[in-house]
């Protein structure tokens, strides 16, 4: 089945220009974007493929590639230049070691599945990224969206917050990919802007802007309508709002039960500090509690994992004299991704969310002359869990010195078909193009990691 994404253009100035004019993009009213032409899809709205398990998805991105010889795939039998600075700890799946820095990850690996057999070709950040993050190859030709965006137009779901959120943004591999790809812009993710470990945590676009109140806001959105329904010529009700994407941004402006979603300061303490003080731990907790209340996606973007130097402090001990070792880059994930997945098990909700954690590439195999590691996609790993995952799971492997798949390779494609089988979205489910092209979801060479699904 396809869904046909074309929006008809008119001549003269578009509301979006209206909207400029009268100053309301600094109101917030960028958000409509985010909603825009969603709702011409819902008539064809594509079904999900099968009963999936998953209901949402969070991905946790490690921005910048992180070394999978410091994670999940160290090799302690081989060189110190290969082996480099930590050291491997036992789990719970007998003859499964991943790094010390781990602990709770490794207590917990019953839950999860690794894949050890990533393979790419593309060891560029911005590349490297749309290939993990859509499945597909870039090319100068289309963006692809990403699998939020195909989520949010599949699911067509309706209601005040976005079906895609990014926390704190949506700033990966360099910053150039929109998310949507070829979808409305409506799919592509709405940017908290902010990070939540920060006491000044403040979502941008969710309240009004300076000077402007709700009877002023009320009084543009209402012209705003009465100039479109002028437009379109078309008898309609002079009551009625002409525009359901800008009622509903003008709803998360004003709606309580948006900020609430987003108010770190309703969880208790205990709670909080079980996710880590660190932003990757503060973000999983707000993504929790966006998903929680009903958004399908959200990425959690963590940066600074692009170590070609310092690799050990950066990411073990976080910076160098650090009163507290262990503030590092690995042990905030693992206290962030141990408190998701204990929060979401503790509600009821971790057989309906699926967790992807990953970045765009690994790391070299050796150690470089400043200490650290350079781009490396030939084989790397990526960690499941939730959501339909088969927990305790090691999917793949690489050779002696993690310079390349051993067994069972995993593309970046298989990867996109088996998360689109995990949340009922048939890998070969056809949409459109801009200009009407038929372009499935994952690539046809695409295979579901069956030994993934649980």
């Amino acid at each position: 089945m396809t869904v046909k994404t074309v929006r008809e253009r008119r001549d003269g100035p578009t509301r979006r220009d209206l909207l400029r004019v009268g100053g309301l993009t600094a109101l917030g009213f960028g958000l409509g974007d985010l909603f825009r032409t969603q709702r011409l899809a819902a008539a064809e709205s594509p079904k999900s493929a099968g009963s999936a398990k998953a209901k949402a998805c969070i991905l946790i991105w490690l921005d910048g590639g992180p070394s999978h010889l410091e994670t999940f795939d160290l090799k302690p039998d081989a060189p110190s230049e290969v082996r480099g600075p930590l050291t491997s700890i036992a789990t719970k799946l007998p003859g499964v070691r991943i790094s010390e820095c781990l602990p709770k990850t490794a207590a917990a690996l019953d839950k999860m599945a690794i894949i050890r057999s990533m393979t790419s070709p593309l060891g560029e950040h911005n590349f490297g990224t749309h290939y993990l993050m859509t499945g597909y190859k870039p090319t100068p030709v289309i963006e692809y969206p990403t699998y939020g965006a195909v989520l949010a137009h599949v699911r067509n779901q309706q209601g005040v917050l976005p079906p895609y959120v990014a926390v704190p943004s949506f700033r990966v591999g360099g910053g150039r990919l929109t998310g949507g790809g070829y979808l409305p812009s409506s799919t592509r993710p709405f940017s908290v802007g902010a990070d939540p470990a920060k006491r000044d945590f403040q979502v941008r676009d969710l309240d009004f802007y300076k000077g402007i109140d709700l009877e002023r806001l009320d009084r543009r959105r209402k012209f705003v309508g009465a100039l479109d329904s002028f437009s379109d010529g078309a008898d309609r009700d002079p009551g009625a709002l002409s525009d359901p994407d800008l009622e509903r941004a003008y709803r998360l402006i004003t709606s309580s039960e948006a900020k609430q979603a987003f108010d770190l300061r309703d969880e208790p303490r205990e709670v909080r500090n079980r996710y880590g003080g660190k932003s990757i731990g503060q973000c999983c907790l707000l993504a929790r509690r966006l998903v929680e209340r009903g958004v399908p996606f959200v990425t959690v973007n963590n940066r600074g994992w692009d170590t070609h130097n310092n690799l050990y402090t950066r990411l073990k001990e976080g910076y160098t004299g650090a009163p507290e070792p262990g503030v590092g880059l690995i042990p905030s994930l693992d206290l962030a991704l141990n408190g998701l997945i204990q929060d979401l098990d503790q509600r009821g909700l971790l057989d309906e969310t699926l967790i992807v954690v990953m970045g765009e590439f690994g790391r070299t195999p050796k150690l470089n002359t400043s200490v650290g590691r350079d781009h490396w996609p030939r084989v790397f790993s990526a960690l499941l869990a939730g959501g339909g995952v088969a927990g305790g799971r090691v999917i793949g492997s690489s050779d002696a010195v993690g310079e390349g798949p051993r067994e069972r390779p995993v593309t970046p494609a298989d990867l996109a078909a088996t998360i689109y089988t995990l949340l009922g979205i048939d890998p070969r489910l056809e949409l459109k193009s801009s200009d009407g092209r038929p372009i499935r979801v994952a690539p046809y060479e695409a295979q579901v990691v069956a030994e993934v699904i649980g």
